[in-house]
């Protein structure tokens, strides 16, 4: 008899199991035999599940046991998920994974360790929830020189900048109401300061390039920054703002990875990607643009794109697929995002004469866009600079009055 294990059995683990049981006869008829639910491993007891009887707490009774095919490891984090995950792969059982932490930062070491034991390792779900995405890029994309890859790749963060713009909320009342909604954790630290999606962007780079892309070496910033007046400025001037992961290729063969606030112009498909979902797009230099759209995270979505990596898994059994990256280490892949080019909403607070501040700035930037909004005090100064590369911006700023202070910059898409 052929299984399957789960280990976590929290939202996305339970979501699995619901899934898949639901669904196992069509399931079943997909793979060409039957598959059973072996082991659920968790430290908590669950004395009202129904698959009690299947509950352990010893990681050696899934290793250990032959009959299990595959696994889904759905716990999170880098430890003990990283020792499961290979001491199953080395054991020639196949894993899949939500884990996005782990993908990002041990995933081509799993790779390889899975290629050496016939197994696979499959990471549908660590991107964009239940919005298929890794298996377009390795697929259907894959006769494509991939140009750019950008979007919204954190619920949590798109449902605060949401109720900011759309309700005039202060980001620490919708980061709370975020928290009341079951969208953002208790230390929300890994979505509001952009860890989660760098993660994510990193995972993406990664399969377009085909070297490990480590989230440390990319450039991340968060949202907890963005204040009300933000976002009014920014409406007020077309556009919208969105945490954006975003890479591409530069000069020399390197990548430029980035996670910050965006402004984004309001006839974009991104500027109305609301709440909790999520929408990545993708160029290709055959395809053109395309964009995948959809629920980036929650109990079925995710558990949606786990199933998935689970049937290929069961139906590719002692046949490793091809969706994985090599090591990079001690490689340079990512360039200076100060390199790049772009615009940039400023802020400014001005002690002394406004006009004579704007007059500065105007020359500095050479007439750059100035923005209102309403009750805007008499010190206080906004405007979009023109296109230019990111170190010229600093510089330019640096030439400023000294009697001006940055309130905040944020980049344009």
């Amino acid at each position: 008899m052929s299984k399957y294990a789960v280990i976590g059995y929290g939202v996305v683990g339970s979501g699995t199991v619901e899934l898949f049981e639901k669904n196992r006869d069509s399931i079943t008829n997909k793979i060409g035999r039957d598959v059973k639910l072996g082991y659920i491993l968790d430290l908590r007891d669950f004395p009202d599940s129904p698959y009690g009887n299947i509950h352990t707490k010893d990681f050696n009774d899934i290793l250990n046991d032959p009959e299990v095919e595959a696994v889904a490891e759905v716990i999170g984090g880098i430890h003990p998920s990283f020792e499961f995950t290979k001491q199953l792969l080395q054991k020639g059982k196949s894993v899949v994974t939500s884990n996005k932490e782990l993908v990002a930062q041990k995933g081509a070491e799993l790779f390889e360790v899975a290629r050496k034991n016939n197994a696979n390792y499959l990471f549908e779900a660590s991107v964009g929830g239940g919005i298929p995405i890794i298996r377009p890029l390795h697929k259907c994309l894959a006769g494509n020189k991939i140009e750019q890859i950008s979007g919204i790749l954190n619920g949590t963060t798109n449902f605060i900048l949401t109720k900011m713009i759309k309700d005039q909320m202060s980001f620490s009342d919708a980061l709370r109401l975020a928290q009341e909604n079951g969208f953002a954790e208790a230390d929300p630290t890994a979505d509001i300061e952009g860890h989660d999606a760098c993660r994510k962007i990193c995972i993406l780079a990664s399969l377009a390039l085909g070297k490990q892309i480590y989230p440390e070496d990319a450039y991340c910033e968060g949202i907890s920054k963005i204040t009300p007046e933000d976002v009014e400025y920014a409406r007020n001037a077309g556009y919208k703002i969105k945490l954006i992961g975003s890479a591409y290729p530069t000069e020399g063969g390197k990548l430029s990875v980035t996670v910050c606030p965006r402004l984004i112009p309001e006839d974009n498909l991104l500027s109305h990607v609301d709440g909790v979902y999520n929408a990545i797009s993708v160029t290709g230099n055959g395809v053109g643009d395309v964009v995948f759209y959809g629920q980036g995270a929650g109990k079925l979505p995710t558990a949606s794109a786990v199933v998935g990596d689970l049937i290929d898994a069961l139906l590719h059994r002692e046949r490793p697929l091809t969706v994985s990256w090599e090591k990079s280490d001690g490689e340079n892949l990512i360039s200076d995002y100060k390199q790049s080019k772009t615009a940039a909403f400023i802020k400014v607070s001005v002690k002394g004469d406004a006009d004579e501040a704007r007059e500065s700035i105007s020359k500095t930037f050479d007439h750059p866009m100035f923005i209102e909004r309403q009750n805007r005090p008499d010190s206080e100064v906004a405007f979009i600079t023109a296109p230019m590369k990111e170190i010229l911006i600093d510089q330019k700023l640096g030439l400023l009055d000294e009697n001006i202070e940055i309130l905040n910059l944020i980049r344009v898409l």
